[in-house]
């Protein structure tokens, strides 16, 4: 019998889901303006309830009520979607994006429920201030992504699974940490959720929904 356990093996991760982590730069000072503007509108405006399991959302105008500090935040989340978007030939595209964005506040208990952003490409969430999540990870508060392939890898051998990269977490979900500062883009298909935040201070977020029009511009119109 033939040894296979040496044989080379080209592993294919077909179907990616792209799941995108950034540092804005010079981010304290940004971040700074960005927190006053959103304490002092949650002050004047009651919360909206979509899926945030208490806490703190606003409307989704966060863009026009936001200020400069606003566009800033806008300008750098537009520059990383277009640099990851292409045309089906992986071309180079300019797309016409039409934005929403709101802000969150969490504080000690609250968090998301697991939820989609329909009728759109990307989705972003940018974080003005992490609550000590930063430095201390189980204070909760973790942003957290679920199989977009549902429960089916995990439902016939749960104690198993698939051994390559990214391959451990089939059927079940990946969680990343927030840091203030912090820039996260995926695809809006990709179920999320927010675990609950256990600290004592305030964990404070700006989510942005990036939709297209069908109609693509050349990058050199």
């Amino acid at each position: 019998m033939n040894d296979t356990s040496k044989q080379p093996v080209q592993v294919n991760g077909l179907f990616p889901t792209p799941v995108l982590v950034t540092k804005l730069p010079d981010s304290e000072s940004l971040n700074g303006a960005l927190q006053t503007i959103i304490l002092d509108h949650e002050k004047s405006h009651p919360s909206t309830q979509h899926s945030n399991l208490g806490g703190w959302q606003s409307d989704t105008e966060f863009l026009t009520w936001g200020g400069p500090a606003a566009q800033t935040l806008l300008g750098h989340a537009r520059a990383l979607a277009d640099r990851l978007t292409a045309g089906r030939d992986g071309q180079p595209v300019k797309v016409d994006w039409h934005l929403n964005a709101w802000a969150n506040v969490n504080r000690e208990g609250n968090g998301n429920e697991f939820h989609t952003h329909a009728g759109c490409f990307w989705s972003a969430v940018y974080y003005v201030a992490d609550g000590g999540i930063g430095e201390d990870p189980t204070l909760g508060g973790a942003l957290e992504f679920a199989d977009p392939r549902g429960v089916a890898p995990a439902m016939h051998a749960p104690l198993l699974a698939y051994n390559f990269p990214g391959g451990h977490s089939g059927g079940a979900s990946e969680a990343i940490s927030p840091q203030a500062g912090m820039l996260v883009i995926f695809p809006s298909y990709v179920s999320h959720a927010v675990k609950p935040y256990l600290g004592k201070d305030i964990r404070i977020s700006i989510a942005i929904n990036f939709s297209a029009t069908p109609t693509l511009i050349p990058p050199s119109a």
